[in-house]
């Protein structure tokens, strides 16, 4: 039976050759993706249409030879599976109902029931007929930090509200991050019960949050959405990726209890690696503008990455997620390059 590269990694093993995969691999830059998009008239729409979202998910293995499949989803589904309204407006990004009181948290949905998870699962498990074993399929879901910032902010960019209320710690926002979390772990074992292999808890605003705060807003909650899969999956493989927590990776990993950990652009992967223990890889970090420039340059960086980290503590990835402009043709050019240093070819 043929091994998925991307398991043996997060498991310890060997890998026959170094997995990788893209964040927002199915999305923007892809002709096909925006050709589906305009069928499905809304980005909504595709997402809760599991035919759609899972030809979506499919479309860059057509293209590419990577190691896994990411659902195509959004963190916000999570949100609006417990109750509040979301739209996404073109150009303007997402809109979400806000919560600011304990009143307004308590009148929360659990999501278990709701026809956004149960979209998104029916999707899951379209995609995991459509894979082979050496395939990963990724399931994941938002940091409660992280969507706990869209829920009070609706949707904005600017943060510092959210990061107020984080640090300020009232009743209101210490239930919002308990309900984030059981609602969270829920919406992962569904994915996992309908085929995910993987999980990736994504933290994008993890950096935000003072360090003195970290814990409590961001690594314990983390922490305790881990310990709800194995509870039911014992062992299940799970990413989780802080981003913008610095020199803080090797916290990330001994809170959480990942299996791996993804880093952002800016820092030397090998630094982190070596900061870790010794059973925990790490994920990324190629700048994503870097497959807009040169070339060359970009093959360099590449490398440098290669070679700092071996390929059975790592799976290549971004620093955060592929930029809507770039050409699907440097994708290739970049799997080109870590397939011929695997063969020692470069």
């Amino acid at each position: 039976m043929t091994r998925a590269a991307l398991l043996d990694v997060l498991r310890g093993v060997e890998p026959v050759r170094r997995p990788v995969w893209l964040m927002r691999q199915a999305g923007r830059y892809l002709p096909e993706y925006r050709a589906l998009r305009e069928k499905a008239g809304s980005f909504l729409n595709l997402c809760y249409n599991p035919k759609l979202a899972c030809e979506v998910t499919l479309q860059p293995l057509r293209r590419f030879d990577f190691d896994a499949a990411i659902l195509f989803s959004d963190i916000l589904v999570v949100p609006h599976a417990m109750g509040l309204a979301l739209d996404f407006k073109e150009a303007e990004g997402p809109k979400l109902e806000t919560v600011d009181s304990l009143k307004s948290v308590e009148a929360l949905s659990d999501g278990l029931d709701s026809e956004a998870f149960n979209r998104v699962f029916d999707t899951v498990g379209l995609v995991a007929g459509e894979l082979d074993g050496a395939v990963a399929l990724i399931g994941f879901c938002g940091g409660p930090w992280t969507v706990a910032s869209y829920m009070i902010m609706g949707g904005s960019s600017d943060r510092k509200r959210a990061v107020a209320v984080a640090v300020e710690n009232p009743p209101w926002f210490q239930l919002l991050m308990q309900r984030l979390v059981d609602v969270s772990v829920a919406y992962l074992l569904g994915q996992i019960r309908r085929g995910a292999k993987v999980v990736q808890i994504f933290d994008s605003w993890a950096g935000d949050i003072p360090l003195e705060a970290r814990q409590r807003v961001v690594l314990g909650p983390i922490a305790l959405m881990v310990a709800g899969v194995r509870a039911v999956f014992k062992d299940f493989p799970v990413i989780v990726f802080a981003r913008g927590v610095g020199a803080g990776h090797a916290e990330v990993a001994e809170v959480t209890g990942a299996n791996c950990i993804g880093v952002e652009q800016g820092l030397k992967l090998g630094d982190v690696l070596r900061s870790l223990p010794a059973t925990v890889s790490v994920q990324g970090n190629l700048a994503p503008d870097t497959l807009l420039g040169p070339e060359s340059p970009m093959a360099e960086q590449v490398v440098q990455i290669l070679r700092d980290v071996p390929k059975r503590r790592h799976i290549f990835n971004l620093g955060h997620g592929i930029v809507p402009q770039v050409d699907p043709d440097r994708v290739s050019g970049l799997l080109e390059i870590i397939r011929g240093y695997d063969r020692g070819q470069v």
